[in-house]
């Protein structure tokens, strides 16, 4: 039987990771979308080659690697660019998905997929959604620290992904990410026996 498909998402610095991190010392399957753009764009994959053509070769560096902070620099300030990137890499990355939640025996399974809410590509395989949750403050000054930008820079990524409200309004659960690790393991193990439950029935 094909397991439950439970979709994992949240704005950036929400603390998605924390919580597929968990699930993972648990048992869950996870399946990390971010981890797959980064397999997708490896040195000799298809997609690569497409990305150099359409962006041109300074986004690749001399060892044939993709220069990741170049590319974000050329699609944040321009859509059309962000929409022909997703158009290389999107239609990849869900294959890979579909392939591995085939692939799965288990109860159920998370795929962890930062931008659900902004396309349509998962609408057909997923049975529910967790959200990571947390202020917009909170995301501002935890991203600001892992990735050294600036307020402005995070800012400028936050506006490209869902507002918080529609995430909620989305949510079949949500997890709480404003405090400490110690606040948040306990709803994930919570959640896991949900879903066992859930998916069990």
């Amino acid at each position: 039987m094909r397991p439950l498909v439970v979709a994992l998402t949240g704005g950036i610095g929400s603390g998605k990771s924390t919580v597929c991190r968990r699930l993972r010392e648990l048992g869950v399957t996870v399946i990390d979308a971010d981890e797959l753009s980064r397999e997708v764009v490896r040195p000799g994959q298809p997609a690569l080659a497409e990305i150099s053509r359409r962006f041109g070769s300074a986004v690749v560096n001399g060892a044939g690697e993709l220069r990741r902070a170049e590319l974000r620099r050329i699609v944040f300030a321009d859509p059309a660019a962000r929409r022909d990137l997703e158009g290389i890499i999107h239609p990849r990355i869900q294959e890979r998905v579909r392939h591995a939640i085939a692939a799965c025996t288990d109860p159920y399974l998370v795929l962890c997929v930062p931008l659900l809410l902004e396309t349509d590509a998962y609408s057909n395989d997923i049975d529910r959604i967790v959200v990571v949750d947390c202020a917009p403050e909170t995301q501002r000054s935890r991203v600001m620290a892992r990735d050294n930008l600036t307020a402005a820079e995070v800012d400028a990524i936050m506006r490209t992904q869902a507002a918080r409200a529609l995430r909620l309004q989305r949510a079949d659960d949500v997890i709480e990410n404003e405090g400490e690790m110690a606040e948040v393991l306990p709803q994930v193990d919570r959640l896991h026996e949900r879903l066992l439950r859930i998916a069990r029935a």
